[in-house]
């Protein structure tokens, strides 16, 4: 059960929570949706994992967007997941990218935009600057300026066992108020010391005892991760018919077929002239009967 994984932890002694996510076929999934460039596929990994681990400190359901935007060679990034750990994403790139290029060379001037949105209550958007060296540290400081808790991100993607594989951690400072700097400083020491081959391959227990054997640690039910996109041939119908007729009988009458393609999943939903019609025809009439 250790791969596409989300395990919650919290130091009973020390005041400080954590967390780990372990991600092998979801990321997978995400990166053969398109030709993606190496450099980017990392950066869509540093995204899912943070994604994932941000989704799991929501107090409620909902889901949370992280979106890089820039006027670089990419304009785009976005990851998107919720309280259930249904995850997706999708990046937007031209030219080409080298396989070292850093966010920065990536997205060159930009932002990143965090959006919450609870199924019940206000939707929330905060928006950094591209400030750091790299994603943790531009999310290290989203977390700073907006939560004000102390917290400590290790994202990791790579090969393991001949697969990509992309894994993190996070550690945060209790809201309660109870933790002190130096525990956390203490846990971060130890943190630190966590190794590719570790995150990507070993269980949670088994890991959390390398890494803090002399604390007391509280592993919660693990919870799973996966690719999941809310694309389907009826929300395409749907998403057909509220174009006006005409112009669909002039794609139509050029193409032959009016095609639908999530950049998400990959998947393209097609549809005939006499499938069209029809969707007009059930659209009217319950459209009529409605009135």
């Amino acid at each position: 059960m250790k791969n596409n994984v989300l395990n919650r932890y919290l130091f009973e002694e020390l005041s400080v929570r954590g967390e780990m996510v372990q991600l092998d076929e979801a990321y997978q999934r995400i990166i053969a949706s398109k030709e993606y460039p190496v450099a980017l596929q990392k950066l869509l990994g540093e995204l899912l994992v943070s994604t994932s681990l941000l989704t799991a400190t929501l107090k409620f359901e909902g889901s949370i967007t992280m979106q890089l935007q820039g006027d670089g060679p990419v304009s785009l990034a976005v990851i998107n997941g919720d309280h259930d750990q249904k995850i997706r994403g999708v990046a937007r790139w031209e030219g080409d990218i080298a396989d070292d290029a850093s966010v920065h060379d990536m997205m060159g001037k930009g932002y990143l935009v965090i959006t919450i949105e609870p199924k019940k209550g206000e939707r929330y958007q905060g928006v950094v600057g591209l400030e750091g060296d790299n994603l943790t540290q531009i999310i290290e400081n989203y977390f700073a300026n907006s939560e004000q808790l102390k917290t400590r991100l290790w994202i990791r993607t790579g090969e393991f066992e001949g697969k990509a594989h992309a894994a993190g951690m996070l550690i945060q400072v209790m809201p309660d108020g109870t933790g002190s700097a130096d525990d956390f400083e203490h846990l971060e020491q130890l943190t630190n010391t966590v190794k590719n081959e570790e995150l990507f391959g070993l269980e949670a227990s088994e890991l959390l005892y390398r890494l803090y054997n002399q604390e007391k640690v509280r592993l919660f039910d693990p919870q799973p991760v996966e690719f999941h996109c809310g694309c389907s041939r009826e929300r395409s119908a749907a998403a057909i018919i509220t174009i006006d007729q005409a112009e669909v009988n002039e794609i139509l009458a050029e193409e032959g077929l009016i095609s639908l393609h999530c950049d998400y999943c990959g998947t393209t939903y097609s549809f005939d002239s006499a499938q069209v019609s029809e969707l007009y025809l059930q659209a009217n009439n319950s459209n009529n009967t409605m009135h």
